[in-house]
């Protein structure tokens, strides 16, 4: 009996499913943890910070499953490159268990359990800023050269920040790093994943 071999526009579908079960869990997250904040608003000293990353996080996220339709332009899929698909998207899932823990028991405010795990978020930040250039190397070398020169500097710069707020507790380099990362993501968004392509 023949059996068919199925294309890599059936495959991306199967993919995509798992990835956003993945994601989808991630965005449960964080919205369970900005409804307990809404629900117990006294219970823990927020801080802006905190929140600003949850925001971040909460758009990457988003975006994620949008770029994410790009996949569909990969020719052949290999276990390899599903994995690797499905290890990207549990990174962005840590990164939200990272802001949401399943106890602040340990902790005095958002603030204090922000600070302290602070080398756990940023380095797995920093992973996603690589892991992406992974990512856009796999959907082609057309889809790569699209983000031009901004994409080299950007990832560059992106890591070394990540590294610097995982030594530096200063409010001020957090704010900024922060406000920046917020700005930056929703212009790359608008100017470069407007649309679908």
């Amino acid at each position: 009996m023949a059996t068919e071999i199925a294309s890599a526009h059936d495959i991306f579908p199967h993919i995509r499913i798992v990835m956003g079960m993945v994601i989808g869990l991630g965005v449960a997250r964080l919205l369970s943890g900005v409804a307990r904040i809404v629900q117990h608003p006294g219970q823990y000293r927020l801080y802006p910070v905190h929140l600003a990353w949850v925001a971040s996080v909460l758009l990457m996220l988003v975006h994620f499953w949008w770029w994410e339709f790009g996949l569909y332009a990969i020719e052949t899929w290999t276990f390899g490159k599903y994995l690797f698909i499905i290890f990207y998207a549990i990174t962005l899932f840590l990164l939200c268990a990272l802001l949401f823990p399943d106890s602040m028991l340990d902790y005095t405010s958002y603030e204090d359990f922000f600070y302290s795990r602070r080398a756990w978020f940023f380095g797995l930040l920093a992973t996603t800023y690589l892991l992406d250039v992974v990512d856009t190397l796999l959907k082609g070398p057309e889809h790569f050269a699209r983000f031009g020169n901004e994409y080299l500097f950007r990832t560059p710069v992106f890591v070394a920040l990540c590294i610097g707020a995982i030594l530096v507790r200063d409010r001020r380099f957090h704010i900024a790093f922060v406000a920046a990362a917020l700005v930056y993501q929703i212009s790359f968004i608008l100017r470069l994943f407007d649309t679908i392509v």
